[in-house]
């Protein structure tokens, strides 16, 4: 089927919510079909995603005509009660994940990621 990224077999670090999290805040205007993309998740996955990240207040959006610009709560901490105990937050996972706007321009061909700001 056209469009649908190939499936992943084994395990992996991060969940998909954290995956399209990190997308959105490396681009907070990125359309679903790019964050999919990049993600190698389906539309309609990210588009669920989305909304349970929204519904639980770690997301939001605001509609500018016919794009979506997203907005993070950076405080807001992490549900499962292993990170919850310890106060990590969004923008101390995201730090890990999502290379800084000011990097861009200096990091190297390789794809390394730094730090975020959300």
């Amino acid at each position: 089927m056209d469009g649908v990224p190939e499936p992943h077999t084994g395990w992996t670090f991060l969940t998909n919510h954290a995956r399209v999290l990190a997308a959105i805040a490396d681009n907070h205007s990125a359309r679903i079909r790019d964050i999919a993309a990049h993600c190698r998740l389906t539309e309609r996955a990210v588009q669920k995603i989305i909304a349970d990240l929204e519904q639980d207040g770690y997301l939001s959006h605001t509609r500018e005509g016919r794009t979506n610009t997203y907005r993070i709560d950076p405080a807001k901490r992490l549900r499962h009660p292993a990170e919850a105990g310890l106060g990590v937050t969004v923008a101390s996972l995201l730090s890990l994940l999502v290379q800084d706007e000011a990097d861009r321009d200096t990091a190297p061909a390789s794809g390394g990621r730094s730090h975020a700001t959300a």
